[in-house]
């Protein structure tokens, strides 16, 4: 007959083993998912930032400074990653998805004034400079043993700081203010890129048990959003200082 402490251990290293496999499979459909977003709005914003009568309908064709129409696109992103994160349980996933792709090419129309302002070189560099380092954030946050949770609250308020700033410094046009809130902010996106992905394994692992389809199914689109939105901050950030202006 067995022993029950073999079984046992057997049993729990078999189910591990699918946690672990699972895990896997909700990983690359969260950077999937993340990818797709980001071909989407690379579109969008090439699309409309290369063609300047499109361009001319969010902003001034002589100083590229938004008019009403572009004050409201610019913040629209923001609006719709809240209103995503309060709507996503009363969506289904279909919806959810669709609604993910929406706000990524809302971005892409929000982000566009950049192919107006840096060279294409320019912009192609830095792309890949900040998916270098998002890859190395995130597969640290991936594999480390470290609790990264404790820096939650501390990068939040960070976020919560930054945006303010960002949205004061839109009206004062303070270079060193801008200069600050640029270095912040590649500290912080640094530190959620890494936050964030421990959050979606954790997550995952805590729920694997209950095999909810439509949850997970969800939870990866929500998880998307986070990197995604990590990304391109890291990448906008980056660009003020490795960008160079189309003159």
């Amino acid at each position: 007959m067995a022993d029950y402490n073999t079984i046992r251990t057997a049993g729990a290293g078999t189910r591990a083993a699918q946690i672990d496999v699972g895990l896997r499979a909700h990983m690359n459909k969260v950077y999937g998912l993340m990818s797709v977003g980001m071909l989407l709005t690379a579109a969008v914003a090439w699309g409309v930032g290369s063609n300047d009568a499109l361009l001319s309908i969010f902003r001034d064709p002589m100083t590229l400074r938004p008019n009403v129409l572009g004050w409201v696109i610019m913040f629209a992103p923001l609006a719709m990653s809240f209103a995503f994160g309060a709507a996503l349980n009363r969506l289904s996933y279909a919806g959810a998805q669709l609604f993910f792709y929406a706000f990524a090419a809302v971005m892409g129309l929000s982000l566009s004034w950049i192919f107006a302002v840096f060279t294409g070189i320019s912009i192609a560099q830095t792309f890949l400079v900040t998916a270098i380092s998002f890859a190395g954030l995130s597969l640290y946050g991936y594999t480390t043993k470290r609790d990264l949770s404790g820096l939650g609250t501390f990068l939040m308020m960070g976020l919560i700081g930054l945006i303010v700033a960002s949205i004061v410094n839109l009206f004062l046009g303070s270079g060193p203010l801008a200069f600050a809130i640029s270095v912040i902010g590649i500290l912080i996106f640094a530190g959620l890129t890494a936050y964030d992905t421990q959050r979606i394994k954790s997550d995952y692992v805590a729920h694997a048990a209950s095999m909810d389809e439509e949850w997970l199914g969800k939870s990866a689109i929500m998880g998307a959003l986070n990197l995604y939105l990590d990304f391109i901050n890291l990448f906008m950030f980056l660009l003020q200082f490795l960008g160079n202006r189309d003159e």
